[in-house]
């Protein structure tokens, strides 16, 4: 079942996520603010995994002396998708 969610973030200098889930894969991610490069870059790396890889390898990431970063937030937004939060 597909699923698009607008996931609003906190702590970090993206202001939202909007993600697509195909039952438990990743279909599509794109970042509203943040380093746009690196955000690119990690949207297209996770296009076509498993969501639980996706959380396993990206899960708890800091961005400097935040609580946070992008790649963790994205983490929550497909964890609250798989809760079925959303």
């Amino acid at each position: 079942m597909r699923k698009t969610i607008c996931y609003s973030t906190e702590g970090t200098c993206s202001r939202s996520i909007r993600l697509t889930m195909n039952d438990d894969v990743i279909e599509n991610v794109e970042f509203a603010g943040g380093c746009p490069g690196n955000l690119r870059g990690i949207s297209s790396l996770v296009c076509g995994m498993k969501a639980r890889e996706v959380i396993a390898r990206l899960k708890g990431i800091r961005c400097g002396d935040k609580a946070t970063s992008c790649p963790d937030q994205l983490c929550r937004a497909i964890e609250a998708v798989l809760q079925g939060d959303y």
